[in-house]
């Protein structure tokens, strides 16, 4: 059931109360404000998720309080414009200033309610990129020399799957880049399952203990098909792929699969790249950060064998792209 908090702003009693009726009828949490001033107060004392606002109100305006939120918000806020005013200038200035979704009126009660299921589908996924990301920092914390690893390796991959998009790659779509740049930092989640003594040994590893290593692949990948066994969101479908999958080789002498050539995910295999060139471009405990020319000589050797040959191709088109990244973003101590 629906239990979002939602600040509802109109100068009009009548309209306020009818408004505020609807949502509490279907279970929403609900604030009130007559004014812009009353609006903003109650949004900094108690962070509602929804807003829904009129736009000509006296103190503050319907602009001035979408504009002020969205310069003082912490947690993105979803605001719902709610106007008599079908103006084509209000339209626009009101969603340039920040608001979400605009609805005249008057207005249907089913309108505002499937307008309301879409604002609570978008703050979910935005909750669950956070989650996400959180997840992913939580192993890097183990590894304090990784750095901007998890940022470097989303701006690598989404280069890469942007160009395979503008040669026609008909699954490289935008919702698929965007579900790559968003779901990527997740690739080394497993590694929470690792001892530390073995995660950061200043040293190579033994035989023993990369076999231990190799398993942050699995238990990665078994994480999160547990947690899509219960939600069935697809995009944790994607992450799995990901993550069981970065380590494979296109000649197959990769793990933990040992899968090969096309049968290797895309969203993998990109991935694969992206991670090794971020690993020899910067300062690691076992080893320093290698020189440009000796990075780029890495992954042109392992053309065919390592990395899908067409991705290489792609890497030597922008490289300048993939090194500036390198040093915009290089840690501190490397």
């Amino acid at each position: 059931m629906p239990s979002q908090k939602i600040l509802v702003v109109e100068d009009s009693l009548s309209q306020r109360m009818m408004i505020s009726r609807h949502l509490r009828n279907w279970e929403y949490e609900v604030l009130e404000a007559a004014d812009g001033v009353e609006a903003f107060t109650a949004f900094r004392q108690q962070s509602p998720a929804i807003i829904i606002t009129d736009l000509d109100m006296p103190e503050m305006n319907g602009f001035q309080l979408i504009e002020e939120i969205r310069r003082k918000e912490i947690a993105r806020t979803y605001i719902i414009v709610l106007s008599a005013s079908d103006d084509k200038s209000s339209v626009v200035s009101a969603l340039a200033l920040g608001a979400d979704d605009y609805l005249v009126k008057p207005y249907h009660p089913d309108e505002l309610r499937v307008r309301l299921t879409g604002a609570e589908r978008v703050l979910r996924l935005q909750n669950q990129e956070l989650l996400i990301f959180a997840m992913a920092q939580m192993v890097d914390t183990r590894s304090p020399e990784t750095g901007a690893h998890l940022d470097r390796v989303q701006y690598f991959s989404r280069r890469i799957a942007e160009e395979l998009a503008a040669e026609g790659d008909p699954l490289v779509t935008a919702s698929w880049i965007a579900q790559l740049f968003s779901l990527s930092p997740l690739h080394d989640i497993g590694k929470i399952g690792i001892p530390d003594a073995i995660l950061n040994k200043p040293g190579r590893l033994t035989p023993e203990e990369f076999v231990i290593m190799k398993e942050h692949v699995t238990i990665g990948a078994s994480i999160f098909s547990r947690i899509y066994e219960r939600t069935h969101y697809a995009p944790f479908g994607f992450a799995i792929d990901i993550i069981r999958c970065h380590h494979e080789k296109w000649d197959g002498s990769g793990y933990p699969d040992g899968l090969a050539g096309e049968s290797i995910p895309l969203c993998g295999r990109i991935v694969a790249l992206a991670d090794v060139y971020d690993a020899i471009s910067s300062k690691r405990v076992y080893k320093p950060s290698f020189p440009r020319e000796q990075c780029w000589d890495i992954v042109n050797r392992g053309r065919g064998s390592h990395f899908d040959p067409r991705l290489v191709d792609i890497f030597n088109r922008n490289e300048d792209y993939f090194w500036n990244i390198v040093e915009e973003l290089r840690d501190i101590d490397d």
